[in-house]
């Protein structure tokens, strides 16, 4: 499976939000970010230039979303483990409006019922029978139409015992009841706390079920298995409860109802429920099935916390994170610090690395050469000690409502058995790979190759490509410059040569040597956008240290891909794609530009310039607005109406690609298709 360009700055922002709307890093570090870490606002981008009493209300807002985030997860797990006592405590302290519904609390009642009688003391007998008479009977009255009917069958468990397996009560007794109610109030809570995850959990959830769905529809195996089945459940929370006043909402837009329903694999009645609860706002609608969706947290705090070490955003070196190498690792190899999910590997102890090939002299090594590598250790010290300082301390996840304020620790090990030689070693070679991704971003190529050059001479020749990007990017800013003689001199002794020795590249070196005939400052367009050269550069580092890339990048580079080769198969625009800021994920130039060079090279083709009107045709190539919908080519040009597609969606409650096709067979008249199908 191919995968796509990732424009890894945007990622770096959404993931940043996150750990500090999860309060995974100390909260020194997050008050100074600038970063905006409200979850409940995924309209509001992060502002890099917020004023004081803008950052402050930010971090106020996200306070108090973690805070109700942390009050549902706590009453979460209060009715999974049966104590539905406590759950309702958590209820009046934090939330008594919701019990004014007694649907909600009709159910409650009911499991505290069970709850008491699977104790199985006498004592909690009696207790059960009094919950029965002051509690369940008057709710069973006027909760819901059958609550009186379940009430009067939840009674039979006070005859048939909890091990009988074929009693009329079996689903009252099973324990996957607490956890569907659980589910539900957790629902219903999130939407009225507005306590929804942060953006980066609900754009995660959304591309990895949109990955399933795509390959299960292609037959295709999922390169990222591995990760996503533990990282995503299977099961969802059950539906929020929609208002008794709008069961009878007036009809929501079909198109709206079939963009939710596709979206996140709902029927259409479930999708026009979940828009009555949302009081017909597609957004919100969109936001509360997403959170029904679950993840691993230990999984995901795992994935965020390796990304965050390796793009130099908390304290660190980068491991790798596979199940049976971390595990070999721990028994082997590592000392564990008492900060969660923060590992020191010593795995490298024997292996050469890119400081210690340059403090090795050699008979062969010249004074030049080891004055570089001198002037360079100590650059590297202090760029270290720079870099150091404004990166994060991680934290790890706080479950505790009572402990949401920062358990510091410091960040010294402290004990005889680290190596701190070894561990100073390896965090030096590491920045100096942080520190070439940073000059490698602010397009200082020549720099960075005179720079890898002296640390490793050998990097360049496992990584032609590379030298060769870095090299383009030197003779465009030449060009751009004016200085015509010296891009030449670079075109001459660096890619003429790599292009003559790797046939890929003499079609970019012909494209790269256009920028001769009209030089000026958008020469550069024609290089690889500098955050994608950076990513790659570090990556190809990383990898002559032992360190691969981080899990979080293998899966959102997969997803992306398969999220755009789902749409181009919808014939539409994903129209919750700005919510979630993937369409940031995707602008690999969006950064570029903000480092004062022109590099906005489109790395989309021409299926992404969206047509307009309602009607299109096939031979377009383009994928449409929102509303609009190319068919596929067949013999000739058909063309298909917006409303018949959504007709066929309708009634026959297929996809919308399904519909699309289908209409294709028919020149477009759904009335035929219909016909055809129930004939």
């Amino acid at each position: 499976m191919d995968s796509a360009p990732v424009n890894w700055e945007a990622l770096d922002s959404l993931v940043l939000e996150f750990i500090i709307s999860e309060h995974l890093i100390q909260s020194e570090d997050a008050s100074t970010t600038g970063v905006n870490p409200n979850p409940s606002s995924p309209l509001s981008p992060p502002e890099s230039d917020s004023s004081p009493s803008t950052s402050s209300s930010h971090s106020s807002s996200s306070s108090s979303s973690y805070r109700s985030r942390m009050i549902i997860r706590q009453i979460r797990r209060c009715v999974e483990s049966g104590d539905i006592d406590a759950a309702l405590e958590q209820l009046r302290l934090h939330v008594p409006v919701l019990l004014d519904d007694h649907r909600i609390l009709f159910r409650l009642q009911k499991q505290k019922f069970i709850e008491l009688l699977r104790k199985g003391t006498e004592r909690d007998r009696e207790l059960a029978i009094q919950c029965l008479r002051v509690g369940l009977a008057p709710c069973a009255l006027d909760a819901y139409p059958e609550a009186y009917e379940e009430f009067k069958h939840v009674l039979l468990a006070l005859i048939f015992d909890k091990e009988d397996e074929s009693s009329p009560v079996a689903n009252e007794w099973s324990e996957k009841r607490r956890f569907d109610l659980a589910g539900l109030l957790s629902s219903i809570l999130r939407a009225h706390l507005h306590a929804y995850d942060p953006i980066f959990s609900m754009t995660l959830k959304y591309l990895i079920s949109i990955h399933k769905l795509f390959c299960n529809r292609q037959g295709i195996p999922s390169p990222i298995s591995d990760l996503t089945e533990r990282l995503l459940y299977e099961e969802r929370d059950p539906p929020a409860l929609p208002q008794e006043m709008f069961y009878e909402a007036p009809p929501f837009d079909e198109v709206d109802i079939q963009a939710l329903a596709h979206a996140v694999e709902l029927t259409r009645q479930g999708s026009v429920d979940s828009l009555k609860f949302a009081k017909g706002d597609l957004l919100l609608a969109f936001q509360n099935e997403l959170s029904r969706m679950k993840l691993d947290l230990p999984s995901l705090d795992k994935l965020v916390h390796e990304y965050c070490v390796y793009r130099g955003i908390v304290d660190g070196f980068p491991t790798s994170t596979s199940d049976v190498e971390m595990e070999n690792v721990r028994e082997s190899n590592v000392y564990t610090t008492d900060k969660p999910g923060l590992v020191m590997d010593t795995r490298y102890a024997n292996e050469a690395t890119f400081l210690e090939r340059e403090d090795c002299s050699t008979s062969d090594v010249t004074n030049q050469e080891s004055g570089c590598s001198s002037r360079r250790l100590r650059r590297s010290r202090n760029h270290a000690s720079e870099l150091m300082r404004r990166r994060k301390r991680w934290r790890g996840r706080q479950e505790n409502l009572n402990c949401i304020t920062d358990a510091s620790y410091t960040d010294t090990v402290g004990d005889a058995n680290v190596d701190k030689d070894l561990k100073m070693k390896e965090n030096e070679n590491y920045e100096v790979i942080l520190e070439m991704r940073e000059l490698a971003y602010k397009g200082m190529a020549e720099k960075v190759v005179e720079e890898i050059n002296c640390l490793d001479p050998d990097f360049f020749n496992q990584n032609p490509i590379l030298l060769f990007q870095l090299k383009q990017v030197e003779f465009l800013k030449l060009v751009s410059g004016g200085d015509c003689d010296g891009a030449l001199k670079v075109a001459n002794d660096h890619l003429g040569p790599l292009a003559a020795s790797n046939e890929a590249l003499i079609k970019p070196l012909k494209e790269t040597l256009l920028a001769l005939l009209q030089p000026s400052e958008d020469t550069l367009v024609k290089a690889v956008p500098l955050p994608v050269l950076a990513t790659s550069l570090q990556v190809a580092m990383g990898k002559r240290l032992g360190i691969e890339e981080p899990q979080l990048m293998r899966i959102v580079r997969a997803t992306l891909h398969t999220h755009s080769e789902w749409f181009k198969l919808q014939m539409c625009k994903d129209r919750f794609e700005q919510l979630l800021k993937i369409d940031h994920l995707k602008d690999v130039d969006q950064f570029s530009k903000r480092v004062g060079e022109s590099w906005s090279r489109s790395i989309v083709d021409d299926c992404a310039n969206n047509g307009s009107s309602q009607i299109t045709t096939c031979s377009s190539g383009k994928v449409p607005e929102e509303g609009t919908s190319p068919p596929v080519a067949s013999t000739g040009e058909v063309s298909c109406d917006e409303s018949a597609i959504l007709k066929v969606m309708e009634f026959l409650a297929l996809p919308r690609a399904d519909a699309i096709h289908l209409l294709m067979q028919y020149n477009g008249n759904a009335e035929t298709v219909i016909q055809q199908i129930f004939s």
